[in-house]
């Protein structure tokens, strides 16, 4: 168990900065190219602009500051880096664990390209909130996708 409780520290820590977790597990190359990943895909999409944009209420204004080419990279880096940590800090042994975390990758990209123009409720949520909407979804499919394979495994497993 203190190997799990571990793995969800660093995952927390990769959720804060991405890289910061590899850096706990002691994986300094590898925590040092997402730090850097994070800088740059941070500074090139303007990020910390669209986000206090989006917290001020200013959607359109974000959407216009946000460099999309940019921005699209960033759920598959932010969503490594939680797993990546998680599984070097303890949570190696849980078959699919990469499942939940390369679905929400994907799904919130889609959030990253609807951002522009999808709104809920008559509200345009932005390049900040709909992603982050979507990094939930992402995840409640992944793990939904990786729960019905693990009992499909299971099943077949004790069938035979």
């Amino acid at each position: 168990m203190m190997h799990i409780k571990g793995g969800i520290e660093k995952a927390l820590w990769s959720v804060a900065i991405p890289g910061f977790g590899q850096l706990l597990n002691k994986k300094y190359l590898k925590g040092t190219i997402l730090i850097f990943l994070e800088f740059l895909i941070n500074v090139k999409a303007n990020i910390n602009t669209i986000i206090v944009l989006s917290f001020y209420g200013k959607t359109e204004l974000a959407v216009k500051e946000a460099n999309y080419q940019w921005l699209m990279f960033y759920p598959c880096v932010y969503m490594f880096a939680i797993w990546d940590a998680y599984r070097d800090g303890g949570g190696y042994d849980e078959p699919l664990l990469y499942l939940p975390f390369a679905v929400a990758a994907y799904v919130e990209t889609i959030g990253v390209i609807y951002s522009k123009t999808l709104k809920a409720f008559g509200v345009l949520l932005g390049p900040i909130f709909l992603p982050m909407i979507f990094i939930f979804l992402g995840l409640i499919i992944g793990f939904f996708i990786r729960f019905l394979l693990l009992r499909k495994k299971h099943y077949v497993k004790y069938k035979q």
